[in-house]
């Protein structure tokens, strides 16, 4: 029983660090890039990116105190995710911005170079 638990403790902990992990800001040479960030200040300090991935998602609208509003309407959302490869000695970071503003910002393995 106590192996089995090990076990699983161990797995969990395997698991989690090998996923995606979030990050708070991205640093782009000396500027730093935090959610809530408009998409021109992320191309001004870290330029084009090395791979960009856009889709469309609708969301129901919501009142002005949290709520769902069940009627019917939908709002379509923009959706980009944009990967930076910063190398081999950085880790790759990937942008989610929704309409335009930052949401998100994951990091995944180490970067490669480009050749």
């Amino acid at each position: 029983m106590k192996k089995t638990r090990t076990l699983a403790v161990v797995s969990l902990i395997v698991m989690g660090l090998t996923t995606a992990s979030n990050a708070y800001a991205m640093r782009c040479g000396t500027r730093i890039i935090v959610k809530g960030d408009h998409i021109s200040k992320l191309l001004r300090y870290c330029g084009q990116p090395d791979f960009v991935q856009s889709r469309l998602a609708q969301r129901p609208y919501y009142n002005r105190y949290g709520h769902v509003l069940y009627t019917g309407l939908f709002e379509e959302v923009s959706i980009q995710e944009w990967t930076y490869n910063l190398g081999p000695n950085k880790l790759i970071r990937i942008v989610k911005m929704e309409n335009g503003i930052v949401r998100e910002i994951r990091h995944l393995g180490y970067g490669y170079s480009k050749r």
